[in-house]
């Protein structure tokens, strides 16, 4: 089997008058969030076991970092991608869309991981595991689908098997 990992930032500074959002930086919070969902990663028996991935992650400050301090260099990770295209600071982004763009980089084998916003991260969610529509994504979460092996990433082709939420 592969995975699809969903992985909402950790909690970013407050928006300030006049500052850009693309800009905001994680909190304290957020740094420590990231803390946990490394040691996860690192560990073979959690988070790590999903991975090698290919990892998709909106161009955000705030999805940059957390991806950096939560994976970076660590063995989860084979690739990333950076994207505009999935940062909806700018124009609404849909679970479709965020579905679409790890779409793109699909190869049918190795497993995939998104780095993105809500509502998008919690929309694409929904597209594989409907029951989960009264959860909240909480900041600094993952949740893991999985693929089957040389099925491209599609709605509905995946089943939710883990969830990982820092405190």
């Amino acid at each position: 089997m592969r995975s699809l990992l969903i992985v909402r930032h950790a909690k970013a500074t407050p928006a300030l008058v006049g500052a850009l959002d693309v800009a905001r930086a994680l909190s304290e919070r957020g740094v420590a969030q990231c803390a946990q969902l490394r040691a996860w990663a690192n560990d073979p028996h959690e988070l790590g076991r999903f991975g090698p991935v290919v990892a998709l992650v909106s161009s955000a400050r705030r999805t940059r970092e957390t991806f950096e301090f939560a994976f970076g260099d660590t063995p989860l990770v084979h690739e990333a991608v950076f994207s505009e295209a999935i940062y909806n600071g700018v124009r609404d982004v849909s679970g479709d869309q965020l579905l679409r763009a790890l779409g793109e980089l699909d190869d049918g084998v190795r497993s995939l991981m998104v780095v993105a916003h809500n509502p998008s991260v919690l929309e694409l969610l929904w597209r594989f595991s409907p029951e989960s529509a009264r959860e909240r994504f909480r900041t600094g979460s993952a949740y893991v689908v999985a693929l089957a092996e040389t099925t491209r990433v599609e709605a509905g082709v995946g089943e939710l098997v883990a969830h990982y939420a820092p405190a």
